[in-house]
């Protein structure tokens, strides 16, 4: 799934992300475009606990397209 994260805008940013993708599915694949604001996910979980728990850690975050 591609994301777009519009308050993610650092390196802190990225970590905290990756993190809370992280808290949903521990091998899932993130990568981080900070200059797009955007992430492309490779997970098995549902996008919507993705969302949900990218929302918990502050960042907004809405499919893109």
């Amino acid at each position: 799934m591609i994301l777009n994260i519009p308050e993610m805008s650092c390196g802190h940013c990225r970590a905290a992300v990756e993190a809370a993708v992280a808290g949903v599915d521990a091998g899932a694949s993130v990568t981080v475009d900070l200059a797009t604001r955007r992430a492309e996910i490779v997970t098995g979980a549902a996008p919507e606990a993705v969302i949900a728990a990218l929302a918990a850690a502050g960042y907004e975050a809405v499919p893109a397209g």
